[in-house]
């Protein structure tokens, strides 16, 4: 079985990989990832943007394989939050016919990096250097920001493994879909 991940991403790659460690069906798969364009923006700044770049992943990412993977992180607009917004990752595996989505958990920006994404245009590697929470200029393929906020207590590859464990509910469960 082969699995393609439309990114070329190590933590979003090794989430995948890490995830399906613990489904009999897919635990021999074979995962890899390539470049493929969201289609929108560098940062989504709607949950609805954010499910399209991950759909538009999946979809291009199906090529000689059994299953594809669309990975995208993106704000959605959250009432009674202190900036308004939080950050969301939405997974989607497409098996040629259907999209299965599963969400991860969602967490909050400082107030400070939430303006530089939607006044200055930033992203949140961007924003998180420029507002110096960190000097890593590609935090996202690292810890991510959620590595850093919860000190180490959720890095980014688990809080992607969130996302994929969710989407992968709608494969284990297809009698139920």
């Amino acid at each position: 079985m082969k699995i393609v991940v439309g990114s070329t991403n190590d933590v979003k790659i090794n989430a995948v990989k890490e995830a399906i460690q613990d489904y009999d069906f897919l635990s021999n798969a074979q995962v890899t990832g390539t470049k493929i364009s969201s289609d929108v923006s560098e940062q989504p700044k709607s949950l609805d943007e954010t499910v399209k770049g991950a759909i538009n992943r999946a979809t291009m990412a199906f090529q000689n394989c059994d299953y594809s993977v669309g990975i995208e992180n993106g704000l959605m607009k959250v009432p009674s939050t202190k900036t308004g917004y939080m950050d969301i990752t939405v997974c989607v595996i497409y098996d040629g016919k259907h999209f299965h989505m599963g969400l991860s958990s969602a967490f909050e920006y400082p107030k400070e990096m939430t303006r530089l994404v939607f006044e200055e245009g930033l992203d949140i590697d961007q924003a998180a250097q420029k507002t110096g929470i960190t000097k890593n200029p590609d935090v996202g393929n690292s810890e991510g920001m959620i590595g850093i906020l919860t000190k180490g207590r959720l890095p980014r590859k688990e809080y992607t493994k969130q996302a994929v464990v969710t989407a992968l509910i709608h494969l284990e469960n297809p009698h139920l879909f």
